[in-house]
């Protein structure tokens, strides 16, 4: 699984030879601060921030490397985790290890992408829906839009400022992939992270603003970190030296991050509304400010509406992270990686058919 660390880092623990050591270098490689290749330069901007490997000094054979963590800016983040490509084997797999591999999913050449797990938030009910992976190998050529979607649904409605953010930054990973011929990635995965919470998001509707201040909540550490129970990771103990220890829930250790709730230091404890002549008539005819205890009811449906039913042309400053992560088995190359692409232009087409429809 995944720890975090008090610093507001991840720590993912190095896999056994020559997995682990293979990833580690890929890391190097793309974050040498001497690095000038432009190719790779560009690569940074789609991967987790690396900070080099870290080891608990109870502990010092134990290496982990230590990322950042992409969900940490979110309060309630909805991830999910999608394996790119037409194969999930590397080409030293010997033909048992392929086997294996292609029984798993024998749709992935056809299809492209496997979904390995999901987290939604649904703000009717407070809580989370998850997916583990057999819910990815259940879905078929037939299904599988529908199952995606699930990924973007709140509840309440379909996330489609969501889902066009995550076509665009999918695009751009895409471009990365048709102009290079370096790497070759096999079994890596696209993280997808989008805030669930409308309360935590401010989005503009003409003069429409949404703004959440919340105070600080009990448990803020010194450094302005907060350590808290939630569904992903128990913090058992955290000392000055750094040291962490967590367990993690097996139903999502495949994921990069796990959900940890990061408030800034304000101390507020209302929402504040501003809604204000909305061109498809006034759901609220002035500013008001109601306070936290007070969203439920029909207060949090109009919320929802509001934050559900933005224009086109603010979808994509939705908040929402796609970042490619697990490079266990990455290799050099001389030619595109085919299966990568076949992968990101099958899921943006069915992306665009979600948005569509």
């Amino acid at each position: 699984g995944i720890l975090q660390h008090p610093d507001g880092t991840v720590l993912k623990q190095l896999q056994p030879p020559p997995r682990g050591p293979r990833e580690q270098e890929f890391y190097n490689k793309v974050y040498d601060s001497a690095c000038c290749d432009s190719i790779l330069l560009e690569l940074r901007e789609y991967l987790p921030k690396y900070f080099g490997v870290w080891s608990p000094p109870t502990a010092p054979n134990d290496t982990y490397l230590k990322l950042e963590d992409v969900t940490r800016k979110f309060n309630k983040p909805c991830i999910m985790d999608v394996k790119i490509g037409q194969k999930s084997y590397d080409p030293y797999a010997s033909a048992e290890k392929i086997q294996q591999q292609v029984s798993k999913y024998p749709l992935m050449e056809e299809i492209g992408f496997l979904v390995l797990g999901m987290r939604v938030y649904h703000v009717s009910s407070d809580s989370y829906e998850t997916q583990n992976q057999h819910y990815g190998r259940s879905l078929t050529k037939e299904t599988v839009q529908d199952g995606i979607s699930k990924f973007f649904h709140n509840g309440y409605c379909l996330r489609k400022d969501a889902i066009a953010a995550s076509i665009q930054k999918i695009k751009k990973i895409l471009e990365w992939f048709e102009g290079q011929k370096q790497l070759n990635f096999y079994a890596s995965s696209l993280l997808f992270v989008y805030e669930g919470s409308c309360q935590a998001t401010t989005v503009r509707l003409s003069d429409v603003t949404l703004a959440e201040k919340r105070g600080v909540p009990k448990g803020l550490l010194s450094g302005g970190d907060i350590l808290e129970y939630n569904n992903n990771i128990r913090v058992i103990n955290s000392t000055e030296n750094g040291k962490i220890e967590a367990s993690v829930s097996k139903g999502l250790s495949k994921f990069y991050a796990l959900h940890k709730k990061a408030y800034s230091k304000r101390h507020h404890s209302q929402l504040s509304l501003k809604v204000e002549n909305l061109e498809q008539g006034n759901v609220w005819k002035s500013s008001t400010c109601i306070t936290q205890e007070h969203l439920n009811g029909n207060v949090l449906p109009q919320l929802e509406k509001v934050f559900c039913h933005v224009p086109a042309e603010t979808k994509e400053s939705a908040a929402v992270e796609v970042r490619m992560i697990d490079f266990a088995h990455v290799f050099p190359s001389n030619t595109k990686d085919e299966g990568y692409i076949y992968g990101l232009k099958n899921l943006i087409t069915v992306l665009q058919s979600i948005l569509d429809n």
